[in-house]
């Protein structure tokens, strides 16, 4: 017995699985003109042809469905039942594909999509909220979708084509990605404002040698972590770390509540926050760095586009 092809298969089960080798995409524009304008000589100028063309066009097409899509008579032509429906359901695919074409050309272009980053701050000042906003004036059709997770996640996701771009703390060489410093923060502790150092013009390491430093499990809170330990250790001092499974917003509110202090960066000490004071680290050897991670295989001009903004606003 002869084994039925894959096409005959499909016939069987969807009737018009073969339509779109068999109607072409101008018979469908034609039909829909002549809809529209219901007369084949105004809807032949308007699409720039012959009347010919699309009266036989549509004719072949009606053919090729089985079903009369315009009742034709001396005074012109009209939609049947039949034919409203179907032009009105092609009208909708057709704006579709058009939508689906000029969006590709767009998101090829780097006019449009969507780009994820990873943050490692405060948005709303600072050099990352600069760029960012710089980035969404030159490319205003561009999504943006931000995640707020450990460096090493971000990192990893960059890896795995999860995220675009991953701005983190303390930039470095990374094995399979590129790389980039792009700006440097002083550090500051934060205390709550009843603290009578608040009001200092600057600390030192060794006058938190008592105080508990909290720290957030995610966000750039590991980082702090080691940071903390290492200045301290570096005195000879034992650090009091206690890790918060919470949000930036309610680590600092633990301050303000006088819970502890907690170690941030310039862009974080430029946020008005009920209750906290900023201090700066006076003894700090330098500048925290920051910079963006991306891999080398995403060649998005999205991508592209942020990078190249941020390299010519770089400060270091």
């Amino acid at each position: 017995m002869r084994r039925r092809s894959y096409d005959e298969r499909c016939d069987k089960s969807f009737p018009y699985s073969r339509l779109g080798r068999r109607v072409p995409l101008t018979a469908l524009l034609h039909a829909i003109a002549v809809a529209e304008h219901l007369n084949f000589r105004h809807a032949a100028t308007a699409l720039g042809t012959s009347q010919s063309s699309v009266s036989a066009r549509v004719r072949a097409l009606e053919e090729e469905l089985g079903i009369t899509i315009f009742e034709r008579n001396t005074r012109g032509v009209r939609l049947t039942e039949a034919g409203q429906n179907f032009v009105a359901r092609v009208a909708v695919g057709i704006e579709q594909i058009d939508h689906a074409v000029s969006t590709a050309a767009m998101i090829q272009s780097g006019k449009a999509g969507r780009i994820r980053v990873a943050v490692p701050s405060p948005i709303s000042v600072g050099f990352l909220s600069e760029l960012l906003h710089s980035y969404r004036r030159a490319w205003p059709n561009i999504e943006m979708e931000f995640f707020d997770g450990r460096a090493r996640e971000a990192i990893s996701r960059v890896r795995e084509g999860r995220l675009d771009v991953a701005f983190v703390a303390a930039i470095k060489e990374i094995p399979d990605c590129h790389s980039r410093p792009l700006w440097t923060e002083p550090l500051f502790i934060a205390v709550a404002e009843n603290d009578p150092r608040a009001h200092g013009n600057g600390l030192s390491w060794n006058d938190f040698r008592d105080d508990v430093f909290l720290v957030r499990y995610g966000g750039t809170g590991p980082q702090a972590h080691e940071h903390i330990a290492r200045r301290l250790g570096e005195r000879g001092l034992q650090a009091k770390v206690q890790r918060c499974d919470v949000d930036r917003c309610t680590l600092l509110s633990m301050v303000g509540a006088g819970y502890g202090v907690t170690l941030v960066s310039e862009a974080t000490s430029r946020i008005a926050v009920s209750g906290v004071a900023f201090v700066p680290v006076m003894d700090e050897p330098e500048p925290i760095r920051f910079g963006a991670v991306w891999s080398p295989y995403n060649r998005g001009k999205a991508l592209r586009g942020l990078l190249d903004l941020a390299c010519r606003r770089a400060t270091i």
